[in-house]
């Protein structure tokens, strides 16, 4: 009998492991950074065409979870040529001196279910800002997709210099909106 109890533990354990997956390979393709903000009072919707990451993350061990993203700041999409080629410009960006935005994670919190409170740090244009940025994660087989949002504020990341430094026609507070689909192994 113990024989038994001691096979069928082990046949079960080594199911359990067989199902843990460490997401770690980030599909761009599949993925989006996108941000939101206002502009006369309209909202105005943009993204990123190009980040890079390393993520490591089980769903069995989310304390243990780590990413790091860069944004291309100059692969920025605002709708139109005009107004991406202002953005990535010395008052907004100033991709040529700061062509990257990068988030750190710290710490990852679960919350319940599928939720969780990423803390890390957050960097643009030469200023760091500590932030917590609340994500959902949902496994779909061998992927896992990573959603969530926040709101920065530019003026903490001096986004809108000069002339563009007042909030009367871009507002402060951007959203940012991701989608992030990995692969596990």
């Amino acid at each position: 009998m113990k024989r038994l109890a001691l096979t069928i533990a082990l046949a079960l354990s080594g199911t359990i492991s067989a199902q843990a997956v460490e997401y770690s390979q980030v599909q761009p393709e599949r993925s989006s950074v996108a941000f939101v903000y206002q502009q006369m009072g309209v909202s105005v919707d943009g993204r990123f065409r190009k980040f890079a990451s390393q993520l490591s993350f089980d769903p069995a061990r989310p304390t243990a979870g780590k990413a790091v993203f860069d944004v291309d700041l100059g692969s920025v999409d605002t709708g139109a040529a005009e107004g991406d080629e202002e953005v990535a410009g010395k008052q907004w960006f100033n991709t040529k001196a700061f062509p990257t935005a990068r988030f750190v994670s710290g710490t990852v919190k679960p919350l319940g279910g599928n939720r969780y409170e990423i803390a890390g740090q957050l960097s643009i244009k030469g200023k760091t800002q500590a932030v917590v940025v609340p994500a959902t994660f949902t496994a779909q087989g061998n992927s896992g997709v990573f959603e969530g949002a926040f709101t920065i504020r530019r003026a903490d990341f001096a986004i809108g210099e000069g002339s563009w430094a007042k909030f009367d026609i871009v507002a402060n507070d951007v959203q940012i909106k991701f989608r992030i689909t990995a692969t596990g192994k």
